[in-house]
This record gives C-alpha cells, structure tokens and sequence, in this order.
C-alpha cells in the first residue's frame, strides 16, 4: 500500500499535471484570429496578383505548428536548466545580432535583420528577447539583498544594451525599445531603486537624441516621429496612421463584417497584415471585437502575473516577469501606435500580427512559462 501510495503521489507531483491550461488556451485562441485576420488583409491584394488566396495563412500556419513544438520542447525541460545554460544562449544569440549584419543576413527595404532559410526569414532579435529575459533574470536571481546596488544595476545594464546596438544599427527600433522594456521590468523587480532607473531613463534619451544628431536613426524612422507629432502630413509620414485611425473609426460599435472592411480590401493600409493587424480587428469586428481581443490578452497578462507570484524561485519569478514585459509592451505599442497615441515602430501584434520568427519565439516565450508553473511545487 506505501508503495502504491507512493507511486501515486509521484504521479500527482509530475509537472505536467499542473500545467496552465488557460494560458496555453488563450494564446492558441488569439493565434488562431490572428489567422482569420491575416487572410482578410491579405486575400484582396494577393486576387489581384492571381497568386494563391491562403499563402500567408499556410505560412502563419506553418510557424505556428513550429511555435507549438517549440513549446512543448521549452516546458519538458526544467526551467532551472536555462539558468545553468543563461550565458550560452545569451552569447549564441549575440553572435547570430553580429553575422546577420555580414553577407550572411538578407536585407529588405533598407533594413538587414533576417536570414533566408528555405524560403522562410529567420530573425535573431526576436529570439534574443528571450536570451535577454533569461540572462538577465540568471543574473540578478543570484542578489542576495532585496535591493539592488548602483554597480549590479550598470552590470545588468550591459547585458542589455550589447544586443541594444547589435538591434538599433540594423536598423529596429521597435525591438531596440522592447529590449529597454524588459530592461527596466526585470530591474524594478529585482530590487532597482526609482532613482537609479532614472539615471537609466536620463541616459537613454540622451544617447538616444545623440543618435538622431550623429544620423544613425535612418530618416524614415526620423519621419515617422514626425507624422506622430504633426498629423497634418497626411500624405506623407503620417499616411499610416491617418489610415489605420480611419480603418479602426470606421467600425463603430460591431464592425463592418469579416471582409467587408473597405480600408482592409482596398489595401489602404500598409503592412495590414503585420504591423497594423490591430486595424482589420477595429474595421471589421468594431469596438466589440477589438475589446474581447484586448480581453484576451489580459487574460494572458493576468496568468503570467500569477505564475511569477507562485514561482518556486527568484529566477522563475524574474523570467515571467520579462516575459510580461515583454508582450504587454508590445501589445501597447502596437495598437497605440495603429490609434495614433504612440509613433510607429513597426513592431507586430504578439500571436496575431503575420511573422514566423515573432510567433516560434512567442510560443516559446509561453512554454517558459508554462515550465515555470508546472514546477513551482517541485
């Protein structure tokens, strides 16, 4: 009988048992109407280049099922593995921010951030979010008071803003100012004092109006500061935003019907399917839609919250917390920026917006928390 119970008791302790189902839901939920969306922001255009209606869908699916098993591989695997691991995977994913600035990486429109892999673009900043998140947390896990001091705030400060530049130069602001998001997250938490994070804050918008001066930031990003601050530019910087604000307006309260968006169909907004995917869910589905997908991601804000309070160890607590920071940042900056309260910087809506690294690296983002949850009896 103790052996029976025992074995019982090992089977009711298995982390798989406690796996969040909710989270992994939610994200599935959100993935799946991102799929529906990207099919009515593309279809129209790509009927008028006789190609096939569903190709961006086959390849969303595609990263998806990837995604999925990424998963699946991330939450196997003991999260306390990625700490011992931490400065591997952070220098592997610097070394790829280094290569595909070398002949190595594909550049398109101006910008070199990808590799070409069989057809599909591999992007190392989007999976080095993650080698930041648990470097980081790695790091500042190993603080033995509750409060962090100004020399461990500057260490853990350069481990960020080495894949900062290695972001900023290729050029991608968008993520540059993600990795500045899970920067200062992981730090309030790990016990940075206010005045410290100002003395970051400070500096940054220093380097940052230096980089302006010096014409490092390329004048397209320069233009769409201004489009964000002068509306007037209708035709110019400000096209997009102007365009999505009016996609968005043009809903009301239950929207115009899945595929019945004139803005969607007419192909008025650009990037519809990656950037501004916020601007099919207001046009087509209204306010209600637009709310209950919104819902949908406090949802997911809401259980990774939970899984960082119930974690069994500083460093799991510090890893949900990047990855919070992480996709709520970008959740912000992305439908700000399609409804005109934040400038654009092209980055995508985490689970919805089309993109196969953005997707593998968000599910895998999921399954960390997932392992984390799963293991905060064990």
């Amino acid at each position: 009988m103790d052996l029976i119970a025992g074995r019982t008791w090992s089977v009711e302790r298995r982390p798989i048992r406690h796996v969040d189902g909710v989270l992994i839901f939610v994200a599935l939920a959100l993935t799946v109407m991102g799929l529906f969306l990207i099919y009515s922001a593309t279809h129209a255009s790509l009927a008028a280049q006789n190609l096939d209606l569903t190709l961006y869908v086959k390849k969303q699916v595609t990263a998806l099922a990837l995604g999925i098993i990424l998963l699946l591989l991330v939450a196997t695997f003991d999260y306390r593995f990625a700490k011992v691991y931490a400065g591997i995977i952070y220098g592997a994913l610097v070394l790829l921010l280094v290569l595909v600035r070398t002949p190595f990486g594909t550049t398109s429109a101006g910008a070199q951030r990808w590799f070409q892999l069989a057809g599909f673009q591999f992007t190392p900043s989007e999976y080095m979010k993650l080698g930041l998140i648990v470097m980081l947390a790695a790091y500042l896990s190993e603080v033995k008071s509750s409060e962090l001091t100004l020399e461990q705030v500057l260490r853990a400060t350069v481990l960020a803003v080495i894949p900062m530049v290695l972001v900023f130069i290729q050029p991608d602001v968008g993520t540059t100012i993600v990795l500045a998001a899970i920067l200062v997250g992981v730090l309030f938490v790990a016990g940075a004092k206010p005045k410290q994070l100002a003395v970051l804050a400070l500096s940054a918008i220093v380097l940052l109006f230096g980089a302006f001066q010096l014409g490092v930031v390329k004048d397209y990003q320069v233009e769409r500061l201004i489009g964000f601050l002068d509306p007037k530019d209708a035709q110019g910087a400000a096209y997009n935003k102007n365009q999505s604000e009016i996609g968005i307006g043009s809903g009301g309260v239950t929207g115009r019907g899945f595929l019945n968006g004139t803005q969607t169909n007419l192909d008025f907004i650009p990037e519809q399917h990656t950037d501004f995917i916020f601007t099919a869910v207001g046009e087509q589905l209204g306010f209600a839609g637009s709310a209950t997908l919104l819902a949908l991601f406090c949802i997911i804000a809401w259980r990774i919250w939970r899984t960082a309070q119930v974690a069994r160890d500083p460093f799991g607590t510090l890893l949900c917390v990047g990855v919070l920071c992480l996709l709520m940042f970008q959740i912000f900056e992305n439908v700000g920026m399609t409804m005109g309260i934040m400038p654009v910087t092209g980055i995508p809506l985490p689970f919805v917006s089309y993109g196969g690294s953005s997707t593998i690296a968000e599910f895998a983002a999921i399954g960390l928390v997932m392992n984390v949850y799963a293991r905060r009896f064990s």
